[in-house]
């Protein structure tokens, strides 16, 4: 589930939510394993025509004679551009402990903001924060102790029971029997837009499943691709998050891969465990 999709939360200091339901629409048997279809020819000649420019660029590349002093120029481009190593391990090790469930205790950096921003975007936009019970916990763990109460109302009135039922859902978060929701996060990558020893500002680039996975379903799990802004404060020695946002995208264009049948993707969201992330 993105929370772009079912419902759109900014924290700020108001506390305020707004919620905004996008009804599944009927597409058949999607777990069927339909696979779309006509693009297998075209992709072959992608393929061709991008060996021949790769060739094309290594041989540009090696006439150049060794004279590489226009590519660290960015003066024309806008500004510097992020390289490798703004995604190359560092050598700090990453947290080890939890709270909750929740990695805790980065480190008071810049890179610790960042993976706090990483590790708090998993559980914004997960299958727990459907769970009243469990929101709760999030809510301790990932807000400042300032902005605690009116989050917890904010996303408790977002994710009330109508909503809960409109996805198949029953009070507590919970699939009927033989259904699977699946609500999981994967961060592709962040951008640190403001930063002081007090606050930063990290924009964490997401992909996404949700949906649910049954034979009837008429929610069927789907992708989808957001960014999730989060302001953050360093709070009683560790990086809490003040508020939040989320805006649809960037996203690629879709693949041509075979859909999944329910059972398969309930078996790999039961098999396959998240991930903490730091670098």
């Amino acid at each position: 589930m993105s929370s772009g999709d079912e419902h759109e939360t900014s924290g700020g200091y108001g506390g305020t939510g707004q919620t905004r339901t996008r009804y599944p629409q009927p597409t058949g048997d999607v777990y069927g394993g339909a696979r779309k279809g006509g693009r297998s020819s075209s992709r072959s000649l992608v393929t061709v025509v991008g060996v021949v420019v790769l060739l094309i660029a290594a041989i540009a590349f090696a006439n150049r004679g060794g004279n590489d002093s226009s590519s660290n120029d960015t003066t024309t481009s806008g500004g510097s551009k992020p390289d490798a190593t703004s995604t190359a391990a560092s050598g700090t090790k990453p947290v080890e402990t939890k709270a909750g469930g929740i990695p805790a205790g980065f480190a008071h950096s810049q890179q610790g903001a960042e993976s706090a921003a990483t590790n708090y975007a998993t559980v914004l936009v997960s299958a727990d924060i459907l769970k009243p019970a469990r929101r709760t916990e999030i809510v301790q763990q990932v807000f400042v102790a300032g902005q605690q109460t009116a989050l917890q109302n904010s996303l408790d009135q977002a994710y009330s029971k109508e909503f809960l039922s409109k996805l198949g859902l029953d009070g507590n978060g919970n699939a009927s029997a033989g259904n699977t929701y699946v609500s999981r996060t994967v961060p592709i990558g962040t951008k640190v837009t403001s930063y002081s020893d007090t606050a930063a500002t990290v924009e964490v680039w997401c992909t996404g499943l949700y949906g649910t996975a049954g034979t009837v379903s008429t929610n069927p799990v789907t992708s989808d691709w957001f960014t999730l802004t989060l302001h953050l404060r360093w709070a009683d020695g560790d990086w809490k998050a003040d508020s939040f946002s989320q805006k649809d995208g960037p996203a690629p264009v879709p693949g041509d891969n075979k859909a999944s049948t329910a059972d398969e993707m309930a078996k790999a969201v039961q098999e396959y465990g998240g991930f903490t992330y730091a670098r």
